[in-house]
Formats: C-alpha cells, sequence, structure tokens
C-alpha cells in the first residue's frame, strides 16, 4: 500500500499539483464561508433571560434602542471561529510540506549489511533498550487498520449529532488543520532524523527486512501520532459541544484506549522505541485538542456573560449576569 501511494505522488507533474492547491484553497474558503454561517447558538429572548435574574420582579429594563448591542440580542455564536488568515497559511504550509515530505522518507536508500551488523544495543539509550523486539508482519500489517480507520472517523462523528453536523463546514476545516500541523511535525521529524527501527537490531529479524529503507523511519511513531490526533481531536469536540454530558469522559478513554492499542501494537511488530511512541501520543493528542481550542470562542463573545441595565424603586443599576 506504502508502494502504491509512493508511486502514485511520483507521478503527479507541477501543474497538477498546482491544479490540487488551487482546488484545495478553493475548498478551504468554500467550507469556511460555510461555517461561519452554519450554526445558531440563539441566546434566550429578552424574557427568558431577565426572568431567570434574582429579583427581577423589581427590576425594569431601561434601554430602548433594540438595534444596540444588548446581550439578549439573538447572535450567532458558533462554538468555534475559523480565521482564515491564520487557518490558511497553516493548512497550505503543513499539507504542501506532508505530501512532500512523504515522498522523500522512503527514498533514504537501503542501508548496506555491514551497516546492519554494525548496530549495537548498548548504542540505544537505557530508556529505549528494552523496546528491540524482531520484526512482526502480522502486527505491521494489522495495524494499518486503525490507522486507515481512524483518519476518516471524525467525519463520521460530525454527521452523528445534530449540533457538529451543522457545524460539518466548520468542523472539516478544523480537523484538516489538525492533521496538517500532525503531518508537519511527524513527517518532518521522519525526514530529518534517521533512526533505524527496533527490529533492525534484532538477529531475529529477517535481513532483507532489516537491510529495507523503512527501517531508518523509527523516529517517531507516525501511527500513533495519527491514531491519537483523530481520536482526541473527536474526544475534544464532543466536550466542547455537550460540556454537560458524562459521556466525555467516556469519549476521552476511548481515545487513549484506541492510541494505546496502536503503540502497542508499533512497539510489539519491532517498529518503534519506546520514546517514538511517547511522542507520537503526545504530539498527536496535542494537536487534536489545541487547535480545536484555539480556535473556541471567547466567554465574552458568547454572550454568558453581560450586563443587565435595570431600574427599580430604590434607583437605577446595573445588574451582572452570567449564563
Amino acid at each position: 500500500m506504502m508502494e502504491r501511494v509512493k508511486v502514485f505522488y511520483s507521478l503527479i507533474d507541477f501543474s497538477m499539483k498546482k491544479n490540487i492547491s488551487i482546488c484545495i484553497l478553493f475548498i478551504f474558503f468554500y467550507l469556511s464561508g460555510y461555517g461561519q454561517v452554519d450554526t445558531v447558538q440563539h441566546i434566550n429572548d429578552h424574557k427568558e433571560l431577565t426572568d431567570s435574574l434574582p429579583g427581577y420582579s423589581n427590576l425594569t429594563p431601561v434601554y430602548q434602542d433594540s438595534s444596540a448591542s444588548m446581550p439578549f440580542k439573538h447572535k450567532k455564536t458558533g462554538v468555534y471561529q475559523l480565521n482564515p488568515t491564520v487557518d490558511v497559511p497553516v493548512i497550505a504550509v503543513g499539507t504542501g510540506w506532508s505530501l512532500y515530505a512523504f515522498t522523500k522518507i522512503y527514498k533514504k536508500g537501503a542501508s548496506t549489511e555491514q551497516q546492519i551488523l554494525g548496530l549495537k544495543t548498548s548504542d540505544i539509550n537505557a530508556f529505549d533498550r528494552g523496546g528491540v523486539h524482531p520484526y512482526s508482519q502480522s502486527l505491521d500489517n494489522i495495524s494499518y487498520v486503525p490507522f486507515y480507520a481512524a483518519m476518516p472517523l471524525p467525519f463520521v462523528f460530525f454527521l452523528t449529532g445534530e449540533k457538529t453536523r451543522h457545524d460539518f463546514g466548520t468542523l472539516s476545516i478544523l480537523y484538516w488543520e489538525t492533521m496538517s500541523v500532525t503531518g508537519l511535525f511527524g513527517t518532518g521529524g521522519t525526514y530529518f532524523v534517521d533512526r533505524y527501527r527496533p527490529y533492525a537490531y534484532s538477529p531475529e529479524t529477517p535481513m532483507d527486512q532489516r537491510l529495507n529503507q523503512n527501517a531508518k523511519n523509527s523516529f517517531y511513531a507516525g501511527h500513533v501520532e495519527i491514531v491519537a490526533a483523530s481520536t482526541f481531536f473527536i474526544a475534544k469536540v464532543y466536550s466542547d459541544y455537550y460540556p454537560e454530558s458524562n459521556l466525555k469522559w467516556a469519549v476521552y478513554g476511548f481515545a487513549a484506549a484506541a492510541t494505546g492499542t496502536m503503540a502497542w501494537m508499533r512497539y510489539e511488530a519491532g517498529m518503534h522505541f519506546p520514546s517514538d511512541i511517547l511522542l507520537g501520543t503526545s504530539m498527536g493528542a496535542l494537536s487534536g485538542i489545541l487547535v480545536p481550542q484555539f480556535h473556541k470562542h471567547k466567554l465574552i463573545k458568547n454572550h454568558d456573560l453581560g450586563f443587565v441595565p435595570f431600574t427599580n424603586e430604590q434607583g437605577k443599576g446595573i445588574a451582572l449576569y452570567y449564563k
């Protein structure tokens, strides 16, 4: 599968890449415009809001200008807000670099038998030394199942909930940006660092596998990073859309379990050292959580905090409310 992907990208000429880039930017701007207006979280009307204030029976609002920006005027306040001046460059750079680096990290050249025989476990740091395992083709192949399943999983999640379904455009762009950031660091690490996989140190691994150029791509765990980014992105979005739901901890638990399962398979297959896996887990989880977090509306923008001017028998004043 990986070889087919490499051949596919190598056949893409410059003009085709340019057309793809234009299409990507068009889709982004289209979804960005759609995402900004698709979901409206309405603030309660004047009666419902003010009735919830203590002692409202003695309060009389004093403003009359309906065009004024008052706290209980209906506003469009999606959970996340896109910023094209930041998001477009991040997505373009992350996506562009990932596509480029992906075609290079599998062209590092095969090792010589002398180089492989010269590898010593004593040269591995103490923390990673116990991670040397012979290559397991079965676990390696099986690990691609959750790897490929994790990437489209957020789109399935978007469509299952009413709130997320209406915000499909915005959430899709946020997920694209999350994967762009993930790919930028993940492929960057593999591109710039040649680190032999644990199985290359094991004499139980067939020599042809140890000589393979892919044996130099241990740093760092890309499969684990992708699964972590995808599942923790789902957990973060779910907790932001349904903050009162007790299921949000179960969703975070699912993300941790899925990432941990992938980490175990890649470790037992002899594909990555513990430090590679820990870094991949951290980078993926951080991308999945922080990208949505940086796009959240602030509390004041959601009109959850505000002031209500009033007058009563004791005089005039301003009531602070938090909803």
